[in-house]
């Protein structure tokens, strides 16, 4: 690290927020401690921007903050900066290539969750994370102009892999396949990856790149590890993640994320 770091994007499940989906003490400091020492800080997830503002209020954050993998870039308060839909021939597509395997098929549009059973494996954890509950469809046609996230979701990750790998080039240059999670594969925007979103967001900040550090822990983190100054994985990431990284910090369950800032933003001898 050439030179000292002026911003920092955090993944939320799984880096920022313990196994539970909680924020913990320790990092609530850390990252106040961080901005205190005039460290920019903000937060890049899968999730919809309005399963994001209490987080980014318990933190105290003021830089804009990136929803669905940067598709939505949002102020604190929920304001709009920028959007980027997920095109519609992409999202029939995607749901076409989808509904020939054996997954759940979540979407999000004009901000709600759309599902087509409540009784699907992991609706549960995913209403616990966003704090809201789906809305139950008949047919995901009527929002396919104004889709911001497709997921597909089941507990058999071995064919998740497999069909992230095979959707992608399917979907060419229109948009991204990249699991958030072992069990979540999200289909959003060409324009929506989070290393996009680092480099938006640091321009609006005035923040070059080589000053801005990432920290994440699935596969979709990895794009804004290939453009951040520093790149941070948690301790618990695969070891493709944790290689893509320039360094690992503790899982999440151990509080990784203020260990990480402890380590590495706040020390003077931290590399």
């Amino acid at each position: 690290m050439s030179a000292p770091i002026r911003f920092a994007l955090s993944d939320m499940d799984g880096t920022l927020l313990r196994p539970d989906h909680q924020l913990a003490g320790p990092v609530i400091e850390a990252v106040q401690r961080l901005q205190a020492a005039g460290v920019r800080f903000s937060l890049a997830s899968s999730r919809p921007p309005r399963a994001m503002l209490e987080q980014a209020r318990l933190l105290g954050i003021s830089a804009p903050i990136a929803g669905f993998n940067g598709g939505r870039l949002v102020y604190p308060d929920g304001r709009l900066l920028e959007a980027y839909p997920l095109a519609p021939t992409a999202a029939r597509a995607a749901l076409t290539f989808l509904a020939r395997h054996t997954v759940d098929i979540w979407v999000f549009a004009d901000e709600q969750w759309l599902l087509k059973d409540f009784s699907a494996a992991h609706v549960p954890t995913e209403r616990h994370a966003l704090g809201f509950d789906g809305t139950l469809v008949v047919d995901f046609d009527p929002y396919l102009d104004r889709v911001d996230k497709i997921v597909a979701t089941t507990d058999d990750h071995a064919l998740l892999a497999r069909l992230e790998a095979e959707l992608q080039p399917r979907l060419v240059d229109q948009a991204h396949a990249a699991r958030s999670q072992p069990y979540y594969l999200d289909i959003t925007s060409i324009e929506a990856d989070k290393g996009k979103a680092l480099t938006r967001l640091a321009r609006h900040l005035d923040v070059p790149l080589s000053q801005t550090a990432a920290l994440g822990d699935s596969h979709n983190d990895m794009a804004m590890f290939a453009v951040a100054g520093l790149a941070i994985a948690m301790g618990q990431a695969s070891a493709e993640v944790r290689a893509a990284a320039d360094v690992v910090t503790v899982s999440n369950a151990e509080d990784g994320v203020a260990f990480a800032i402890e380590r590495y933003l706040l020390s003077s001898d931290a590399l």
